[in-house]
């Protein structure tokens, strides 16, 4: 069996056709998708998009897509979109989400953000029960400390902070 199914080819396809026009109502109608690989291009597109006004529909993701793959997708997408409307629901998803692949973007997520508001959530993943998601804190963290004390790059900050 393929994973590139006819129905995904076509809706590819279509999909291509708004990203030309920019249709922003069509990709977040697609984000409730039952297939996860148009949700998650969904998001990826959005993002693609640009614009804070696309944070909600990210952050929404993140919390409630059954995938976790979709969510991980989700949570790096906010990181790399670097908003600050974006830490209340990475900090949501480092402390809360049950996937430790979800928890471990969310906190390298925060470091590319940036934000000192999100120091306290990631000094408690430092807890986590799973080694990776503490030892994202520690990378996120890190470049927190970096951010603050050093750097006067803030783009070469946020390629390094994860």
């Amino acid at each position: 069996m393929s994973v590139i199914t006819e129905d995904r080819m076509k809706l590819f396809s279509e999909m291509e056709e708004r990203y030309e026009k920019k249709d922003t109502d069509y990709f977040v109608k697609l984000l409730d998708h039952d297939d996860f690989v148009i949700r998650t291009r969904a998001t990826c597109i959005l993002v693609d998009m640009g614009g804070e006004d696309k944070v909600p529909y990210i952050a929404k993701v993140l919390k409630n897509d059954p995938d976790e793959l979709v969510r991980h997708e989700a949570a790096f997408s906010l990181g790399q979109m670097g908003y600050p409307s974006g830490v209340s629901p990475l900090e949501d998803a480092t402390q809360n989400d049950s996937s430790m692949f979800v928890r471990h973007e969310a906190a390298i997520a925060l470091g590319v953000v940036g934000s000192q508001n999100a120091k306290e959530t990631l000094e408690g993943a430092l807890d986590d029960p799973d080694g990776s998601v503490r030892e994202s804190a520690v990378v996120a963290l890190s470049n927190l400390k970096f951010m603050k004390e050093l750097s006067k790059n803030t783009k070469f900050a946020k390629l390094t902070g994860g």
